[in-house]
């Protein structure tokens, strides 16, 4: 990709800037052969880093849905992916935390990123003020979406009873090392995110350079993503209308599989295809990698999960198919390369516009979106359009297509959690394993995940505060 950066330029430059905002002398102690930022094109670039700030691993959310396979020697080895694998309710997740650290340093290290660019973009040489301040607007919107994932991973999920009352996660706005903060309530994250969003709209281009940086239309996705987790419909719905103003491309599965099916639908041949979800997806309104730190595969799928996908989901049958190897059934990887798990895509921004429209009233609109989108995934064979009866069946429908087209991101895991808020929606998590019934309730302390341990104990300059007990 053209736009891939010199990484140990931007560790460099990284390094060099946190030491330009804390140390007075810094200008006369440069390393040799260093250079320190200065250009606005300096800055800019940071926001590019494919392996921090493009970047978003959940592993715990995914095991919990148990939307992965994850055989029987890495459970045994990871005594917290068998906590939440097994939905042990007993566990002590807190004592186990010791290592599982990526959500959380990685989380923070897009944040101090974005921290050091709206310090020190405005001031940048070489651009013109409206250049400066499409860099710190750019920089807002990573820092709100890494703080959407850390409250929604953290924290428990927004209740608007509660909110105001309920744990949320350290608030770090400063540039400065050892600099103080806060931790402050679900309301006050989700107040600071909206916050950074609504300051950063005006700014930003309508179409960024690349898929890496945010535009406008990323703004307007994330803002429906944040609004609908609130349970503000119509904001959500209107931010959503306004993203797919500017990009309402679907890909089509449908012709990917058809296009691949002779490799697709051979037994015992796997990951051989290109993963079509890279920089150039259609969908892309902003690029981010999921669990894997740059280029990699599909992650297992549980047979059971893959059995839940509707009959004929292409974009299921291109990317995972049924293997028995040593006793373990399970979904393996059909392609490899470069996937968009962690960012904005108009899939999810078309459903969120669905839920919407049937949660204010619209249910017949609602179908009409939640159609369009299955229509470039189900094959024709299989397709019928689907109806509801009912505003609360419309949502159903809309959250299984949902669930399943955002598989192994943490929209279900989001998704979940808010509706376990519903008891029209919530639901019960089920699965026999080894011939053993196991279950989640709706009202598990485990839909929060336990802070780190290294994060708890070493906080710096403030304390950090478990959301959870265990």
């Amino acid at each position: 990709m053209k736009t891939k950066i010199n990484r140990l330029l931007l560790g460099s430059c990284l390094v060099l800037l946190a030491c330009l905002c804390s140390c007075d002398d810094y200008l006369s102690n440069v390393p040799k052969g260093q250079k320190i930022p200065t250009t606005l094109n300096d800055f800019s670039v940071m926001l590019a880093d494919e392996y921090t700030n493009c970047r978003e691993d959940v592993t715990q959310a995914i095991l919990l849905l148990n939307d992965r396979y994850v055989s029987d020697g890495n459970l045994s080895y990871y005594e917290l992916w068998n906590a939440n694998y097994f939905w042990n309710e007993d566990a002590d997740r807190v004592a186990m935390n010791k290592s599982d650290e990526t959500t959380y340093y990685n989380g923070y290290a897009g944040i101090s990123t974005a921290n050091l660019l709206i310090k020190n973009a405005p001031t940048a040489t070489e651009a013109t003020d409206a250049e400066r301040g499409q860099v710190v607007a750019q920089a807002k919107i990573l820092r709100a979406m890494k703080y959407f994932t850390l409250v929604n991973y953290y924290s428990k999920t927004y209740d608007a009873a509660t909110a105001a009352t309920d744990g949320g996660v350290p608030l770090i706005t400063s540039a400065e090392v050892g600099a103080s903060y806060t931790q402050p309530s679900v309301q006050g994250i989700y107040d600071f995110i909206l916050q950074d969003i609504n300051e950063a709209l005006p700014a930003l281009p309508e179409k960024a350079l690349n898929v890496l940086y945010a535009d406008k239309a990323t703004a307007y996705a994330l803002a429906a993503r944040v609004h609908l987790q609130m349970g503000h419909y119509q904001e959500a719905l209107t931010n959503a209308d306004e993203a797919l103003k500017r990009n309402n491309q679907l890909f089509d599965w449908v012709q990917f599989y058809n296009d691949n099916a002779d490799i697709l639908s051979a037994p015992d041949v796997y990951q051989t295809i290109t993963s079509p979800m890279g920089f150039d997806y259609v969908e892309n309104y902003i690029f981010c990698h999921g669990n894997s730190s740059y280029s990699g595969n599909d992650l297992q799928m549980r047979e059971d999960r893959g059995s839940r996908f509707e009959q004929g989901d292409a974009h299921f049958m291109s990317r995972w198919k049924i293997r028995t190897m040593a006793g373990a059934t399970y979904y393996n990887p059909n392609t490899g390369g470069y996937y968009n798990r962690g960012g904005l895509t108009t899939t999810e921004v078309y459903l969120i516009q669905a839920e919407c429209l049937a949660r204010t009233g619209n249910v017949a609109g609602a179908m009409e979106v939640l159609n369009k989108v299955r229509q470039k995934r189900i094959l024709p064979e299989f397709y019928q359009d689907l109806t509801a009866a009912s505003a609360d069946a419309a949502i159903d429908l809309i959250v299984k297509v949902k669930d399943d087209a955002l598989v192994q991101t943490i929209i279900p895991f989001c998704d979940a959690r808010r509706l376990n808020l519903e008891p029209a929606h919530a639901r019960t998590l089920t699965k026999v394993e080894g011939g053993k019934n196991y279950s989640l309730s709706p009202n598990s302390h485990m839909w929060v995940m336990p802070f780190p341990m290294g994060a708890v104990t070493n906080s710096g300059n403030g304390t950090v505060t478990q959301n959870v007990e265990r």
